[in-house]
């Protein structure tokens, strides 16, 4: 049910950031000049690692649920080891670079949250 959560999640920033990407750009800069935003995005990763390993039983491809839980755990520990300061950087700089990718992104994220749903229905 929370992964289900998260591809409705996933499909509502997909839209904003296709319809928005200028706007989503300018967000990811203001975010990350947050005080709790290098913490936010470790924990936030962790979490819904654990989750997507816990639920993997639920799922129609569990080894994509273990290997999406997996990487998420793995993310989280390297924004630890690569520290606040050059994760504000790098989060400044690929919102400025990546930009005019964002639409095709979008539409490659609202495609894998539909994937998701889909894989976590009926199995």
């Amino acid at each position: 049910m929370i992964i289900i959560l998260f591809s409705i999640l996933l499909m509502f920033c997909s839209v904003y950031m296709f319809v928005f990407p200028k706007r989503w750009s300018n967000g990811i800069i203001i975010f990350s000049e947050k005080p709790y935003f290098h913490i936010f995005e470790i924990i936030s990763r962790f979490l819904f690692g654990i989750i997507f390993l816990i639920s993997y039983s639920q799922n129609k491809f569990p080894i994509l649920l273990i290997s999406i839980g997996s990487l998420l755990i793995v993310v989280s520990f390297g924004l630890v080891i690569l520290g606040e300061t050059r994760h504000r950087q790098f989060a400044k700089w690929s919102a400025i670079k990546f930009q005019k990718t964002f639409r095709v992104a979008s539409v490659a994220s609202f495609i894998f949250a539909v994937f998701l749903i889909y894989s976590m229905t009926d199995n």
